[in-house]
């Protein structure tokens, strides 16, 4: 393994005598699906502060064109959801954190529904449909592929009109804050009142993914992975942080942003094809379009390299009425001149949804007391070693929920002593040479595209640990004033314990392809190495292995 990488407990220096300091009951960091419905669940114990570092329409939930799944058909059931999220997840999963999730998941849209969501039907009934990894049609949408819209307005509505919830947004999270090994809430910078401190009996993270660590993503720009870094100088325990999922299609554009194309395009029967316009996807899977996310990423990386092109296509041009299905991805072609009932539409991989994350049991708590996590930052167990489609916003559902009634509970029977404690924290000024963020943030997500993207190898691991590992030795040691510095600081701490993490496990497991792996090797769930307690003081390092619960 790579040396231990030297990070410091706090990014920034505060004194709690001088800070503002701001006490809550439960402090909810995120704004995205898990994050509002866990601030509406805990709201109904106590009074919730609800911070999120955009707004609510820059979250990844916004983004979501797919859907959510759940077995809602009168063919499907529970146990079909189960089994195929099991197959999917490659032996992975915590079966447990699977059951909780597929038999909730019907209560939990017909409360999105009595809340006012507004999803697509199909005479008088949920218009459900299939997508990769599912043996039926059971993902609902709304809006064709304004699925995460249509969520984020309705718990918008719901989070400013519960009583006892109080919302900051533009509001970065810097830290959380720990004392005596217990979570007791988070250093922030408000974009209005700068530095706070907020104290909290309970805490729930539910900060989102970290797709910008790639250079490659479906990821909004907001998403460099803060939750994944503070809970790590934290001490928290995270696992699986190798397991990034690759979308297999986002728009190709050179030189533009990368969209995603929505998974439910092949579901409604959209073709890939390479540049010769010949289907492939029958060369390397027998489920074709609709095999999991992991296998058509691989093939189409494979093709990619075996053609010697950039991108591959999907044939639309023979489903009806797609411009009325899936309005957002025709005016998202159409603003590149692309008419999709005429033309193909160029696709390729890109870095999509974050599997592992801070390790939490059924209840969403972490190893740190105090400390909740749900949604993409932790991992559950749900998604195994892959996501099966639309599994996630139904997660946030679930999970968001269980946290929210988590935090409650504690602090129903938890002992109201005090809140505030003195912190005092200086970091020395460096003597090192200070380096352009801007390159290093550039160089680091191109370093992972390419040495920690959709297959890996142990050298090229290996060389990433060293090469992050010396711009954060010039990085790290920094005291910064503004999110930007955070958020590098934050994407090379987490570059450098999923490149360790990936180098650690030499086994294939799902959407970890290592071309130099042992085929026959046992998938295993592996902890994260930290660097300290979380009480910030001595090291230590943390190498558990142990199998997939069941």
């Amino acid at each position: 393994m790579p040396p231990l990488l030297d990070t410091r407990r706090y990014l920034t220096d505060f004194d709690s005598k001088r800070t503002g300091n701001l006490l809550t009951d439960v402090l909810v960091i995120g704004s995205g699906i898990a994050g509002a419905r866990a601030a509406i669940e805990a709201a109904r114990h106590g009074n919730v502060t609800l911070i999120t570092k955009g707004t609510f329409d820059q979250s990844t939930t916004y983004c979501a064109q797919g859907g959510i799944a759940a077995a809602l058909g009168p063919n499907d059931s529970p146990d079909r959801h189960l089994e195929d999220t099991l197959k999917v997840g490659g032996g992975l999963n915590r079966k447990a954190a699977v059951e909780l999730l597929v038999r909730d998941a019907p209560q939990r849209i017909e409360e999105l529904l009595s809340w006012g969501a507004s999803l697509d039907r199909y005479d008088g009934e949920l218009a459900l449909t299939r997508e990769g990894g599912h043996t039926l049609q059971r993902v609902a949408h709304a809006g064709g592929d304004r699925t995460g819209v249509e969520l984020v307005r309705i718990l918008e509505r719901r989070v400013r009109e519960t009583e006892g919830i109080r919302l900051f947004e533009h509001c970065f999270l810097i830290d959380l804050i720990s004392v005596d090994s217990v979570c007791m809430g988070a250093v922030v910078f408000h974009d209005k009142h700068g530095h706070q401190l907020i104290w909290a009996r309970q805490t729930i993270l539910a900060a989102g993914g970290c797709g910008q660590v790639w250079r490659e993503t479906t990821n909004p720009a907001i998403t460099t992975g803060d939750g994944f870094a503070t809970a790590f100088r934290a001490g928290a325990r995270l696992c699986n942080l190798e397991l990034m999922q690759f979308h297999p299609t986002t728009l190709y554009i050179a030189g533009a942003v990368r969209a995603l194309i929505s998974e439910a395009v092949r579901g409604e029967g959209a073709r890939l094809v390479d540049k010769a316009e010949e289907r492939f996807m029958d060369d390397y899977h027998p489920d074709g379009e609709l095999a999991p996310r992991d296998v058509v990423s691989r093939a189409i990386h494979t093709h990619l390299i075996k053609t010697q092109s950039n991108c591959v296509y999907l044939d639309v041009r023979h489903i009806k009425d797609f411009h009325r299905r899936f309005p957002q991805i025709s005016k998202l072609c159409a603003d590149f001149e692309i008419d999709v009932s005429r033309q193909l539409i160029p696709v390729r991989p890109s870095a999509h949804y974050m599997i592992g994350g801070v390790d939490v049991a059924l209840d969403s708590s972490s190893s740190i007391d105090g400390l909740l996590c749900c949604g993409e930052v932790c991992c559950s167990g749900v998604h195994g070693a892959n996501r099966l489609a639309s599994n996630s916003l139904l997660e946030g559902l679930v999970f968001g929920k269980i946290a929210g009634m988590t935090a409650g509970r504690r602090l129903d029977e938890a002992h109201k002593g005090a809140l505030v404690h003195q912190i005092e924290t200086a970091t020395p000024p460096s003597s090192r040479t200070e380096l352009d963020l801007a390159d290093i943030c550039n160089s680091l997500r191109s370093l992972m595209w390419h040495n920690v993207g959709i297959e890996r190898t142990g050298p090229r691991l290996i060389e990433t640990c060293d090469i992050i590992g010396f711009w954060s030795d010039y990085t790290l040691d920094k005291t910064f004033d503004e999110p930007y510095g955070w958020e590098v600081q934050n994407q090379l701490t987490l570059a450098w314990v999923i490149a360790s993490g990936a180098l650690k496990r030499t086994e294939p497991a799902g959407v970890h392809f290592r071309r130099d792996a042992s085929d026959n090797a046992t998938p295993t769930t592996y902890d994260i190495v930290t660097t300290r307690n979380s009480n910030g003081t001595e090291p230590q390092r943390r190498e558990h292995t142990n199998t997939a619960s069941a």
